[in-house]
């Protein structure tokens, strides 16, 4: 059975292919994702390593975790279940409508000086 790792404070340089080459010295490496900003395809500074094992995953965990990786402590950790973000998840409420002028909501919020 497979064990994903989380990968924090990496280098924005690192690559896939990096990470896979550093963590294949623990153990067989099944999948690596940097995860990537939508809009600018930046890195985000973060990752998942998928380990073969849980044997390999240990290994990983204490090879890696506040060691030196392309100048940068990383975290690594087992990573947990994403939370639900889906139709059923909580939900803030809404300000609903404001009526008035700025004076009534106290201006600009500038301080004034009279």
């Amino acid at each position: 059975m497979s064990t994903k790792l989380y990968v924090g404070n990496l280098s924005f340089q690192t690559t896939d292919q990096d990470l896979r080459e550093a963590f294949s010295a623990a153990g067989e490496v099944t999948d690596v994702a940097i995860i990537s900003d939508k809009l600018t395809g930046r890195s985000r500074g973060f990752g998942f390593v998928t380990m073969s094992t849980p044997e390999a995953a240990q290994a990983a965990v204490s090879q890696f975790h506040g060691k030196d990786f392309d100048g940068r402590n990383l975290t690594v950790n087992e990573a947990r279940p994403r939370e639900n973000f889906g139709n059923d998840a909580p939900r803030g409420g809404g300000g609903g409508r404001k009526f008035g002028n700025d004076r009534d909501r106290g201006g600009d919020r500038r301080e004034r000086r009279y």
